[in-house]
């Protein structure tokens, strides 16, 4: 039975064909959809103009992430498992030189020629420290590749060249979200690229420097110091960063001293204004002991260069401790 209804997008009209079961999905961002699809004419003959049977591999996408086809994602996310269903959009005639293509519109070897153009646009809006802009423009060159990418079998010779031309964009992308504050969007397309290429440096050092903006001290750590591994030339800016994290967990561990002392040292009634006095001061040095802890650890040169650390700490500590 056919069932037709409009989706609450503008110029859309949803038609089901063959029911789904159960009840629809929960998509979460993450989610990752497979399906096939056809492009039809709504002409007499219903001419196909696309059709994902033909390359023998079915299309996918992830919920939320920076390479979705927006339009889908919202159609998709409509449908049960195993639902049929067609989608009629309104048409919109231009001249074909008025107005800029859509992604989606553009054939394989324009999507292609697009992302050098969009590559190095992104650039100049960097320097021009427009970094919203900027991401913009990385995000549609990393959309034609995806796209493009979709279309081949993962780990193949030309899925690698493509996943070639992916990264250093997404690692641009990266670094304007640093810019704009968007820390968690860096962590995750960082761990992506990682869990691809588990030695690129530029990835370790954009997400320790996500991970220190949130306050994930041990994290930016082991990142900060895995980038000097792999790479000795970033040992001078790898130590500038440690230091800066140091003393930013300082002033973090201060700031939270203070207020729970003056959360402690709120006035009780009778002897109980004594015993939180009290209580005030023991936490105050319970908290300087943590606080000398964190210095300790939180010396660059120390972690950079871990034998004459451990030398200072032998000649003022007795052996027989260790």
């Amino acid at each position: 039975m056919e069932e037709t209804y409009l989706l609450n997008v503008e110029g859309v009209k949803k038609k089901i064909l063959h029911g789904g079961y159960g009840k629809l999905p929960h998509f979460q961002d993450g989610s990752k959809i497979t399906f096939h699809f056809q492009t039809l004419k709504d002409d007499f003959e219903r001419t196909v103009i696309d059709d994902s049977r033909n390359s023998g591999v079915p299309m996918e996408i992830i919920v939320g992430k920076m390479f979705k086809i927006e339009v889908w994602e919202t159609l998709l996310t409509s449908m049960r498992i195993n639902e049929v269903a067609e989608f009629w959009c309104d048409a919109i005639v231009s001249d074909p030189y008025s107005y800029k293509r859509d992604t989606w519109a553009m054939s394989n070897d324009e999507k292609l020629a697009a992302v050098p153009k969009l590559h190095t646009e992104g650039n100049r809006l960097v320097l021009s420290r427009k970094f919203k802009e900027a991401a913009e423009k990385y995000q549609e060159a990393v959309i034609c590749l995806r796209n493009l990418q979709v279309k081949e079998k993962p780990w193949e010779e030309e899925w690698l060249k493509l996943e070639n031309l992916v990264t250093p964009l997404v690692l641009n992308y990266c670094q304007c979200l640093l810019e704009l504050g968007e820390y968690y969007e860096v962590l995750e397309h960082t761990t992506e690229i990682l869990q691809k290429h588990n030695e690129n440096v530029k990835a370790y050092f954009k997400r320790a420097k996500a991970h220190a903006a949130v306050w994930n001290e041990k994290e930016a750590r082991a990142d900060f110091l895995k980038a000097a591994q792999l790479d000795p030339s970033l040992a001078a800016a790898v130590r500038k960063e440690l230091k800066t994290l140091g003393e930013r967990m300082r002033s973090k561990h201060v700031e939270d001293r203070k207020r729970y002392r003056d959360l402690f040292q709120q006035p009780l009634s009778g002897g109980a204004s004594k015993v939180s006095e009290e209580t005030s001061v023991e936490q105050e040095d319970q908290a300087g002991n943590g606080f000398a802890a964190e210095k300790k650890q939180s010396n660059p040169e120390a972690e950079l260069n871990p034998s004459t650390e451990a030398k200072k700490i032998e000649d003022r500590t007795p052996r027989n401790n260790f």
